[in-house]
């Protein structure tokens, strides 16, 4: 064990599994990150390599820096897929290739000797907005995640909120259009059809073909030249009239989505990240006028909207924090 300040406070483990780069970082019990890194997702033969290669980076990582299991509390992973917290085994993480039950936990912990909590990879990073990022150090936050989809996660009274069945938080399926775009879900008008990355490209092609003047956006949809959700906040914030059209639907359906959520929760704290957010305040400051318009006066008076403040590292600081649990507990011996 390294040696230094005397009763040194264990340290944390954080994983944060995507479909094309897991990531990871040891942290501190004050959710300051020690040392970060990513491998790639190896997604090949349904999945199998993933856990090894988690095993293996982690093993080599403490290696370098000279830690083994008992200089650390526990590990804490997000994930996709449905998550059953109690086993650690995770299903239907169809991007990874996981369609069968997978013994995450199980199989981590015993080969790294060390105990572990898995949550949904939304969760997590609400978990890392909630203690280090914009949550500001409110009790009551909810996060949504604009991506290739739409996620989220909800925070009260300090704990996040799982539901019966662990589908609190389904924020991207909240209907903003009835009988409106397919989802994946299998149901008609998600918020994830409209203000995900995707769903600004959908309602970009849409009010396209309606619209009789100049634009840019035409020009790259007629050319196949790959409109992107980045490309079409670019061309609004530089006065492109059809891309401010895109952003002003695109904001309408997440402000009044967000405002459902304000209304039944009333959370101090709405924080919106993924990569639709680096859009900035293009994106925030016509959504927290929709939200405003549809929100109950004390919501609307009492909740803000927020961006998220962590970028890539919310995934690992969150996981990490479930971690903080084991604190009083100790399940495994390390020796």
């Amino acid at each position: 064990m390294k040696v230094g300040v005397v009763t040194l406070a264990k340290k944390l483990i954080g994983i944060d599994l995507g479909g094309t780069t897991t990531k990871f970082a040891f942290i501190d019990q004050g959710g300051n990150i020690l040392a970060k890194w990513r491998i790639p997702t190896d997604i090949s033969n349904a999945g199998s390599n993933i856990v090894p290669n988690i095993i293996k980076s982690i093993s080599d990582q403490m290696r370098k820096e000279d830690y083994n299991a008992a200089d650390f509390l526990g590990i804490g992973m997000g994930t996709p897929g449905a998550v059953n917290r109690e086993k650690g085994t995770v299903v239907g993480a169809f991007n990874l290739g996981w369609k069968i039950v997978q013994p995450v936990g199980a199989t981590i912990s015993a080969n790294l000797q060390l105990p572990i909590m898995i949550d949904n990879d939304a969760n997590s990073a609400a978990l890392g907005e909630f203690w280090k990022g914009a949550g500001d150090k409110a009790d009551d936050v909810v996060f949504v995640t604009l991506g290739t989809g739409v996620g989220g996660g909800v925070v009260t009274n300090g704990h996040l909120v799982h539901g019966i069945n662990g589908g609190a938080g389904e924020i991207g399926h909240i209907t903003v259009q009835p009988g409106g775009y397919l989802c994946t879900c299998g149901k008609r008008g998600c918020l994830e059809q409209y203000a995900s990355a995707t769903g600004v490209v959908r309602i970009a092609k849409d009010l396209a073909k309606q619209f009789t003047g100049k634009s840019r956006i035409i020009e790259l949809i007629d050319s196949d030249e790959g409109l992107t959700s980045k490309m079409v906040f670019y061309l609004a914030d530089n006065g492109d009239i059809l891309a401010n059209q895109i952003v002003d639907r695109v904001c309408s359906y997440l402000g009044l989505a967000l405002s459902h959520i304000g209304n039944t929760l009333n959370p101090e704290n709405i924080i919106i990240g993924g990569g639709v957010s680096n859009a900035g305040n293009t994106l925030l400051q016509p959504t927290t006028r929709y939200f405003q318009e549809n929100a109950f006066p004390s919501v609307r008076d009492s909740t803000k909207l927020k961006l998220a403040q962590l970028g890539n590292d919310a995934g690992v600081i969150g996981a990490a924090s479930l971690a903080l649990q084991f604190r009083n507990t100790q399940p495994f011996n390390t020796k």
